[in-house]
């Protein structure tokens, strides 16, 4: 039985899925079933690799959703609206929805789960994190049966391929910023990767599902590679370990946490989490550290599975259609079996079951790397450590690595401390004299 897909864009990755669907030969038997009923284009002279016939391209969205021979929408758009707007409208109509679209899910992804809930149709999001690598399924289904103690991971291809050429030619990073956006890895304005937010609006999603409960967006403790200087890249290297742009959540323990919006513990039924995006120190040995170029990772750690890290494509044509066709494909294989008649599966659904709660920041415990460029003067690494004891901030390893007329860079890496405290013995630093300035501070795991 044939089933009508409606595409809500056709750029790389809507044109990737047109590809697939219109090539089905050699694939699951079922890419044979779904047919490419209406797409939305946002300009119909444009021309295009794929030929499709005239009468089923339109500049109207709505006309697509609204489409009687549509049994599944897939917006692959971007942007907030009218993405938004016409996920909505088709859940509305009783349409299932594919989405590859992380910012809306990020952002809307608790109104768009009550909406799909009460008409009873499925919103599948596979393709908005990883690209090609199916981590969204896993974490719903396959590791349901664990807790799930931190996900971790590099979700942004762009700031991960930057990361490796400082690396490995010790280049500056505006200078590699300029090649990734020649070589089109990175987009002319790459604020929401460079900056964070793309990796922010995937962790927010990731953990949502990994705790049970949607994660506020706007709470996530965000940084990115755009203040990264050079030296930090080469002295991690130095001291055994590489830079990563890090995404991170991780459930915290009652006794340490000050949950529920800076409000108290932790609710009895619900959870603490400490979610952030930063750049981070990886040593060398560890399973994210090998991940290079454009490519993404997530390391996954529960009770009693231990770790399971994906690694793949993390974004392009080809591997974010893969995803997208592969959610089709599930809700294709449903109708087929059972029908929109025999209800949502609470896992493929992904329903909320409990409160997730974001930490206080300064309550958050964390291993630190920090940069100090001083005068080369003796006592200076003396008056340091002192600052940092005061402030029960316990060191791992001080070291000076650069001096050169009369003055010094000074590097330390503390073990896991609280972040306020961490904060408190940075002040005391800064006043000392001899100290110019905290030039750097990146976390380190």
């Amino acid at each position: 039985m044939a089933i009508g897909i409606g595409l809500l864009g056709l750029g790389t990755v809507g044109s990737g899925v047109a590809a697939i669907l219109a090539s089905p030969q050699g694939r699951h038997p079922l890419v044979g079933e779904l047919v490419l009923e209406r797409v939305a284009v946002r300009d119909l002279s444009r021309p295009r690799p794929l030929t499709l016939p005239p009468e089923r391209l339109t500049t109207d969205p709505e006309a697509v959703i609204d489409d009687p021979a549509v049994d599944i929408v897939v917006e692959v758009m971007g942007g907030l609206e009218p993405a938004r707007s016409l996920i909505l409208r088709a859940i509305a109509a009783g349409k299932p929805v594919v989405t590859a679209n992380k910012a809306v899910i990020a952002r809307y992804g608790q109104e768009i789960a009550a909406a799909a809930a009460e008409k009873g149709v499925y919103v599948l999001i596979e393709a908005a994190v990883g690209g090609g690598i199916p981590i969204i399924e896993p974490i719903k289904q396959s590791l349901g049966g664990n807790r799930i103690r931190r996900v971790s991971g590099i979700i942004n291809g762009t700031t991960n391929y930057i990361l490796s050429r400082m690396a490995d030619e010790g280049a500056a990073y505006a200078e590699v910023l300029a090649d990734a956006q020649r070589l089109g890895y990175a987009e002319a304005d790459p604020a929401a990767d460079v900056e964070g937010g793309d990796a922010a609006d995937k962790i927010a999603i990731l953990a949502g599902l990994a705790y049970g409960g949607p994660v506020e967006r706007g709470g996530i403790a965000t940084e990115g590679i755009d203040r990264l200087d050079a030296r930090d890249v080469a002295y991690a290297a130095q001291l055994g370990f590489v830079v990563k742009l890090l995404a991170v959540a991780e459930k915290v323990e009652e006794d340490s946490a000050a949950a529920g919006d800076g409000h108290g513990a932790e609710p009895p039924d619900g959870v603490a989490l400490d979610v952030r995006v930063h750049p981070t120190l990886l040593p060398k040995h560890h399973p994210l550290a090998g991940v290079h170029g454009v490519n993404n990772a997530i390391l996954v750690e529960g009770d009693p599975v231990g770790q399971v890290m994906f690694f793949g494509p993390g974004a392009g044509a080809g591997p974010t259609a893969s995803a997208v066709v592969a959610d089709i494909l599930n809700i294709a294989g449903i109708r087929q079996v059972g029908g929109p008649q025999a209800g949502l599966d609470p896992l493929l659904a992904a329903s909320s079951w409990r409160h997730c709660s974001l930490v206080d920041g300064s309550m958050t415990r964390h291993r630190n790397y920090v940069r100090l460029r001083t005068r080369d003067e003796a006592g200076v690494i003396g008056r340091i450590g002192t600052c940092f004891g005061a402030a029960q901030v316990s060191i791992q390893s001080i070291v000076q690595l650069d001096a050169r007329e009369g003055e010094a860079e000074i590097v330390v890496i503390t073990h896991e401390v609280r972040e306020d405290r961490f904060r408190e013995a940075l002040g005391a630093i800064e006043a000392l004299e001899g100290v110019e300035a905290v030039a750097a501070c990146l976390r380190t795991l």
